[in-house]
């Protein structure tokens, strides 16, 4: 037997398990195994021709084997078998950035006015920092790509450590649900824009840092021209075309991206895009289906877990601009904040990538969300219902009449405490394959979660193992609040 390590989004489908022991002689065979034992697995892991999933990594006692024939590979008794799935490496001394990843460092470094060295005294007696260090982070550049929960604490770290010039791009509304992690943000600022708050605080904080802010969506278009000016790129997305957006922006413009990104009480962060390291795209070469991963708008995040990778990622973009240390090169750094533990897996550059490998073939920014699968928004279509969907003011018109379609909430309990449709019936996500037989296939079915992509899926299954009369909420409980039951709290 062998432990095979099961991380956070795939937990609902081991019965909230984090580990589970597999036989098997090889990879493939303890893969097997365990997909035997939970069936709601099998999906996220294997493709429909029954291959392991590009965007799953595994991993052999900390050991990266996607370069082997991965499914071969033999196991032995004991061995801990860790499956990395995208969630939006060599432990060895890495050599200083180069001047192409950490421009600050060739340039002429500006001196500290009196107020500053007062200000940043506990640098300046540090040896590995110092005087002549606290010039180059002045002379330093970084863009941070988001102001939510990973760029709150970068943002603030970097302006208190004395950035010469920050950049924010952003271009959402502070949201009361926001408050719980993005501490750049108050309860004043709800319904402001992120960049204004955003700049207040910082000004506040460090009136010193130059803050440049631009109110705009990173895209294909203007990517480069927005990278091309800094030093350092911090990626604090949360959605996957931004992610290899922001990847094949930094390997085409030389910048060296600081990664981090979290999901409920794991986090995950590396430094991605050095002339000597990996890139994203070694790491995932692509990435999930749509909907296959939860965002933390459907899986919830810990508040305090952004401040951990965003304080890895603001630490990691200051030792590149000061080129100190061993950054985050080569190693995938995931923290487990539950058990307080954190764990380093090594990571090769892929020569195939098409990136940054040795013969790219991607040589200018793509449509990412062609790349990602996601096609645009159709139009409100004049019939409410099209045989796979069902609006809430349709369903509550249907309820009025006395019609009685059975409605199943695939959220947690948890969430079930908070808002509900009254008559549901409560049957998680990841209980579907194992509960689908307390339901009649022959009657009608209302599923629904709390915007409509989870129970997308159980709709999708469910019609697989022969229900007829499906029907998914669209827009989920959130809608239903919104245009049905406005008395009920949102979240």
């Amino acid at each position: 037997m062998a432990k095979i390590l099961i991380p956070t989004p795939l937990r609902p489908y081991t019965d909230k398990q984090d580990s589970v022991d597999a036989a098997g002689a090889t990879v493939g065979e303890l893969l097997a195994d365990l997909t035997r034992r939970h069936a709601g697995l099998k999906a996220h892991l294997y493709n429909e021709q029954g291959k392991l999933r590009s965007f799953v990594n595994v991993y052999i006692n900390d050991e990266d084997i996607r370069y082997l024939q991965k499914e071969q590979t033999p196991v032995n008794a004991g061995d801990t078998i860790s499956i990395i799935p995208s969630v939006a490496g060599g432990v060895e001394t890495v050599a200083p950035p180069s001047p192409s990843a950490a421009s600050s460092t060739s340039r002429t470094a500006p001196e500290l006015t009196n107020e500053e060295i007062k200000r940043y005294s506990r640098h300046l007696i540090m040896p590995e920092v110092g005087i002549d260090g606290q010039r180059k982070l002045k002379a330093g550049s970084v863009l941070c790509i988001g102001a939510g929960g990973l760029g709150s604490p970068v943002a603030m770290y970097l302006t208190a450590a004395g950035i010469g010039r920050l950049g924010i791009v952003d271009f959402d509304t502070v949201d009361f649900s926001n408050l719980q992690r993005q501490i750049l943000h108050g309860t004043p600022d709800v319904g402001r824009p992120k960049l204004a708050s955003a700049r207040d605080r910082l000004n506040a904080l460090n009136p010193n840092v130059h803050i440049e802010t631009y109110e705009v969506a990173l895209s294909s278009q203007n990517a480069l021209k927005l990278f091309e000016p800094y030093d350092v790129i911090v990626d604090g997305t949360d959605n996957f075309p931004t992610r290899y957006l922001v990847n094949d922006a930094c390997v085409l413009t030389g910048k060296p991206n600081a990664y981090g990104s979290i999901f409920r009480f794991e986090g995950q962060a590396s430094v991605f895009a050095t002339k000597e390291g990996p890139c994203y795209r070694c790491l995932y070469p692509e990435p999930p289906p749509p909907g296959l991963v939860p965002s933390c708008a459907e899986g919830g995040v810990l508040g305090v877990l952004p401040g951990m990778i965003g304080v890895i990622q603001a630490t990691e973009a200051v030792k590149l601009i000061l080129g100190i240390g061993e950054p985050l090169i080569g190693r995938f750094l995931i923290y487990d904040a539950l058990r307080m533990r954190f764990r380093e897996l090594k990571l090769r550059k892929d020569p195939d990538c098409p990136v940054c490998g040795t013969y790219p073939t991607v040589t200018e920014l793509i449509d990412y969300e062609q790349f990602c699968g996601i096609t645009p928004a159709a139009p409100e279509p004049v019939a409410v219902n099209n045989a796979t969907e069902i609006t809430s003011v349709e369903l509550k018109q249907r309820l009025d009449r006395g019609e009685k379609p059975k409605i199943i909430d695939v959220r947690e309990p948890n969430e079930y405490q908070i808002n509900r449709i009254p008559g549901s019936a409560l049957i998680p996500l990841g209980d579907v394959p194992k509960r689908y037989g307390e339901l009649n296939p022959d009657e009608e079915l209302v599923v629904h979660c709390k915007s409509g992509v989870r129970s997308a899926k159980a709709a999708d299954f469910l019609r697989s193992v022969g229900f007829k009369r499906v029907l998914n909420l669209k827009g989920g409980i959130l809608d239903w609040v919104d245009k049905v039951d406005p008395s009920q709290p949102k979240y």
